[in-house]
């Protein structure tokens, strides 16, 4: 429903729509409307216009840059570079909202508070302080009235996605209004810093085996919707490390490292940081990689975590066929799907990249690309997916500043094994395996109650069989079959079981000194047992090996 006081959105939108649109989104044919350059021009310029429209816009764009199916790949790199850095607030308002949210004043709960950020962006900003007992901290302070702004610019952008899914052929192809319900969902749980808390404390166990990656843990006390108080990590970003700084730390472990933490995060645990570009990712005075700004996470079901684990292998070992069927079995057919279309160019994508270098493959862009060519051909993959793609993308990058030469497909094809091996210790916890004994104990107590039933209807003739798309004389001849081969073993059994017993009983008639009518049962059932086994190897062999013999 269109409402008078989005007016103003409305317009930003649309001119954006107008603008960009028909440049920058993939046909439904899957070509795109302009060349390179012209889309690069058009892609910067968008990505400049998004951060002048405020933080929900450059939160929309962040997640653009994960739609490899909706922008061609210039906008992807575009907007995948969009930071939301604004100026920062007064610190009269910082300390009027973290003494109203913690209860104390600000001279009391910290040894020291320093007056400037540390960082601003478009949601909060972060000060650097000091605990009373000494521990030093970075204090995360949410951008007053900022969470009302922001719902005021979702309702304009869901009434907007709504209208498009009604009236134009892309909306109804896409579905904007699903997209713009998750993002939403998304987007407010990050303005809850209560949950980026439970966040940072969840991969902070998940990653604990892996020794040169931390996580920034929460300070409860310190921490409410508002404020987000956690350990101060000193360390430089990735992305402004110089050549002298690469040359001092051990670039190939670290990448090894971090590749290896996000593949556990997706493809293990199925929970991870959703946005791991290099601003994201500190290089810690010690050495160490630490991963920062947990507000947007990403979580994957079980049974969608095996299927990106075939995806991935698959693709690092350059199978097309399987990456095709993997993708058609976990996506979604739309009106006018081509199977055979996708198989192609999918299987195309494929071996197009195995002629290319380990050091020219990424990951990350295939499987974009490969999401892209899916929409064209009418098959929406899951957002899962195109999350994935986007976390590999910008593991990429940053595994090349760390090491130049580290090959992701390579390593995704060494962790093949570990992953899946921690997948299995992942699932056998005790309540896995209480849940597996009590559905064993379930089928165990239900069976003989399901086979006296099917026993009944077999024994009152009420018995049927319902078979679909096979030839009903085929069975019916294997059935008759069946039963003459029965009936002819259990005639046999019973003359062998009738001559044991009328061996005990002696006659006057004897044969081969023994009773002659008990031998000559024998006789007749070694005659039928024979025929039997002659007739199973000349009718029962496959029509290959008939033919050879004869």
């Amino acid at each position: 429903m269109i409402k008078p006081k989005h007016l103003v959105r409305y317009k930003d939108i649309g001119v954006l729509l107008v603008k960009h649109g028909r440049a920058g989104f993939v046909a439904a044919d899957g070509t795109e409307s302009c060349d390179d350059a012209e889309m690069q021009e058009d892609a910067e310029c968008l990505s400049s216009e998004l951060e002048a429209l405020g933080p929900t816009f450059v939160k929309l764009g962040q997640l653009l840059s994960t739609r490899a199916d909706l922008l061609p790949a210039p906008y992807l790199r575009a907007l995948s570079r969009l930071q939301d850095k604004v100026e920062p607030f007064p610190f009269d308002d910082v300390e009027r909202i973290v003494s109203t949210e913690l209860g104390v004043r600000l001279s009391k709960g910290f040894g020291s508070f320093d007056e400037k950020p540390l960082a601003a962006a478009s949601l909060g900003q972060v000060h650097r302080a000091t605990l009373r007992d000494g521990r030093q901290v970075a204090v995360k302070v949410q951008r007053p009235n900022i969470r009302d702004q922001i719902i005021d610019d979702m309702d304009a952008i869901e009434n907007i996605a709504q209208f498009a899914d009604s009236h134009t052929r892309a909306g109804r192809q896409l579905g904007f209004a699903d997209m713009v319900a998750e993002f939403r969902r998304s987007l407010i749980a990050e303005l809850d810093y209560r949950q980026e808390a439970a966040n940072l404390q969840m991969l902070g166990r998940n990653l604990e085996r892996h020794d040169r990656i931390v996580v920034p843990q929460p300070v409860a006390d310190y921490t409410s919707g508002l404020v987000l108080t956690m350990d101060y990590i000193a360390g430089r970003n990735i992305g402004a490390l110089g050549p002298l700084a690469l040359m001092e730390i051990d670039g190939h472990d670290l990448a090894e490292q971090l590749f290896s933490a996000y593949l556990d995060q997706i493809l293990v645990d199925g929970f991870f940081h959703a946005d791991p570009h290099p601003g994201n990712v500190l290089l810690t005075d010690d050495g160490r990689l630490a991963l920062l700004d947990l507000g947007m996470v990403g979580r994957i079901a079980p049974e969608m975590q095996d299927s990106l684990v075939k995806l991935l292998l698959a693709v690092s070992e350059g199978h097309g066929q399987d990456v095709a069927d993997i993708a058609i079995a976990i996506g979604q057919k739309l009106d006018g799907y081509d199977g055979d279309a996708f198989r192609h160019r999918a299987a195309t994508l494929i071996s197009d990249n195995q002629a290319r270098t380990l050091e020219e493959l990424q990951a990350g862009a295939l499987v974009g690309e490969l999401t892209r060519i899916s929409a064209s051909c009418g098959l929406r993959l899951p957002a899962e997916l195109t999350m994935l793609g986007k976390a590999l993308l910008n593991l990429d990058e940053v595994a090349r500043v760390l090491d130049p030469t580290f090959e992701p497909n390579a390593a995704l094809q060494r962790h093949g094994a570990e992953i899946m091996r921690r997948k299995l210790l992942h699932a056998a916890t005790p309540a896995a395996a209480i849940t597996a004994v009590m559905e064993a104990k379930e089928f165990a107590e239900r069976l003989p109650g399901q086979v006296n039933k099917v026993m009944d209807a077999l024994a009152e003739g009420e018995f049927t069989l319902n078979v679909k798309g096979i030839d009903e004389r085929n069975i019916m001849r294997g059935v008759q079959k069946l039963a003459n081969r029965l009936t002819t073993g259990l005639v046999v059994a019973a003359l062998v079981i009738g001559a044991a017993l009328i061996m005990r009983i002696p006659t006057k008639t004897r044969l081969f000194g023994y009773p002659a009518l008990a031998i000559v049962l024998f006789l007749m059932a070694a005659g039928a047992g024979l025929w039997l086994l002659v007739s199973i190897q000349l009718n029962d062999l496959p029509p290959r090996r008939r033919r050879r013999r004869r």
